[in-house]
């Protein structure tokens, strides 16, 4: 029986560029592969014709040898079965992107034993609210690791250094063979750096690296708020294998203020007035962050009032505008009264009542609003 044209078998034409090839194959093979037809003796012969034609047609040589002569022309060189290393090869680079993701094959250097950048670190420091206005420099203590000075970062005891790992050759990385796909997997031995220590240094024990706390002095500009970060680049963990050194966030907190309440760049202040201050009238001198400022108080003041003064909150960050100190009015009720200042207050009542509509008018209008509620309810 002749045996079938290779072109016919993977269905494309005889002018079919390598493209067109290989793809038809991929299909087929794909199709027909025992893996997916257990059992199946007829999609097992027609798996092994397409690879024989592949086998053929994929090879420029072989290729031209069959398009000239056709079979005969084939000798040995075709038809000697496929193997599953060539099924793998075939199908290698249509999934290299997507395992070498998957398994640490894309980064830098081509293998997992390149340079890495080291890992960021993170800190948090507590100022007061003083400092953040006025900008500070603090010290902190960072917990980090140094190269190992004792090996020189390399690992190994001095007199020796790390050799070639024979389990991936250096790679970092081994194929894996799963039914027709191959895969590439980080290599368990070397843990992906393409080389062992078979003799550790006694003070890093192997890890090139020590641990080490430093202090840096990191400068805190004015106008910062609680959440801000600043980066101070270079000074995270060491990079491994020539890599850079990680960044180093540190962290703002600034801590709650006895008299004032941070609402961004404004400053807000409850300001305890007495009675007889806002009934008559005066000048009460009122804190800021830049120092005392007297403000006046017009008489009739009512709790609640809010003052501002202009440019007296935080300074703002990066040349913005400072903020506003806004002082809140607070009538403060005398108590622990004497019986001389009892009778006096009562006094003052009875004169008040005289004229209760001129003297307090919110509340006049209040309990006007109060008998007109009372009289639809009633209604």
């Amino acid at each position: 029986m002749a045996k079938a044209d290779y072109y016919d078998i993977l269905g494309v034409p005889k002018g079919a560029d390598e493209a067109e090839i290989k793809k038809a194959y991929r299909r087929l093979a794909m199709k027909y592969h025992p893996d997916r037809n257990p059992g199946d003796k007829a999609s097992e012969e027609r798996f092994k014709e397409v690879a024989e034609a592949w086998e053929v047609l994929s090879d420029p040589e072989k290729r031209a040898m069959y398009d000239r002569f056709g079979h005969a022309g084939m000798g040995g060189a075709a038809g000697g079965g496929f193997g599953q290393g060539d099924f793998s090869d075939a199908f290698g680079d249509m999934f290299s992107n997507v395992f070498s993701e998957m398994f640490g094959a894309g980064r830098r250097g081509g293998r997992s034993g390149g340079p890495y950048r080291g890992a960021d670190l993170r800190t948090v420091v507590e100022i007061d609210l003083e400092a953040a206005a006025r900008g500070t420099t603090v010290e902190i203590e960072v917990p980090g690791h140094v190269s190992c000075t004792h090996c020189d970062g390399t690992g190994a005891e001095p007199g020796t250094k790390p050799v070639t790992c024979p389990g991936c050759g250096g790679h970092g990385q081994v194929r894996m063979q799963q039914g027709f796909f191959s895969l590439q997997q980080t290599c368990p031995r070397c843990r992906g750096r393409g080389t062992i220590i078979e003799t550790p240094c006694k003070s890093c024990n192997g890890a090139g690296r020590v641990r080490q706390d430093k202090t840096l002095s990191v400068k805190i500009p004015a106008g910062i708020d609680t959440g801000d970060r600043i980066r101070l680049g270079g000074e995270g963990e060491p990079g491994q294998g020539g890599g850079p050194a990680g960044d180093l966030y540190v962290q703002v907190q600034v801590r709650e203020h006895p008299i004032f309440h941070r609402d961004g760049r404004d400053l807000l202040c409850e300001m305890p007035v007495s009675f007889t201050t806002v009934a008559l009238g005066g000048e009460l001198e009122v804190p800021t962050l830049k120092g005392k400022v007297n403000l006046k108080i017009p008489a009739g003041t009512q709790t609640g009032k809010v003052f501002r003064l202009r440019g007296k909150g935080m300074p703002g960050l990066r040349g913005a505008e400072p903020g506003d100190m806004l002082c809140r009015v607070q009538v403060e009720t005398p108590v622990n009264l004497t019986a001389e200042q009892r009778e006096l207050l009562e006094q003052f009542e009875s004169l008040i009542g005289e004229g209760e509509r001129r003297h307090s008018p919110h509340a006049s209008s209040w309990l006007d609003s109060v008998k007109g509620f009372f009289d639809r309810f009633t209604s």
